[in-house]
């Protein structure tokens, strides 16, 4: 059973940090990159950060400098430390991992992030 836990969202003041973790079971291929997206009400999801298996990044321009993703793959773990959040980072978090093929995706069920002003 595929399955991936995403925990750490909650409600925070402006300025202040979470992080989430995304812990993947029960995938049925090698997961070559995990990342984070987001989608605000109203808004298209878009991505926040990726990380493939041997650790190279990519981040939102929007985040850089104040997120942070990391993964173990010993455990199938990926992380997201988020540092000064703003309002504009409120949204539904989701992690995504995939494999070498396009077809080979899967999605968790996302985590809520709410920053106040």
């Amino acid at each position: 059973q595929v399955q991936l836990v995403e925990s750490g969202g909650g409600l925070v003041q402006a300025g202040g940090s979470l992080r989430l973790s995304c812990a993947a079971s029960g995938i049925p291929f090698t997961i070559n990159t995990m990342g984070w997206y987001r989608q605000a009400p109203g808004k298209q999801r878009e991505l926040v950060a990726v990380i493939n298996r041997g650790g190279s990044t990519s981040y939102a321009e929007s985040v850089k400098g104040r997120f942070t993703i990391s993964r173990d793959n010993a455990k199938n773990t990926v992380y997201l430390q988020m540092y000064s959040l703003k309002p504009e980072d409120t949204a539904a978090y989701y992690c995504k991992c995939s494999g070498t093929y396009y077809y080979q995706n899967y999605w968790g069920q996302g985590t809520q992030v709410t920053v106040s002003s």
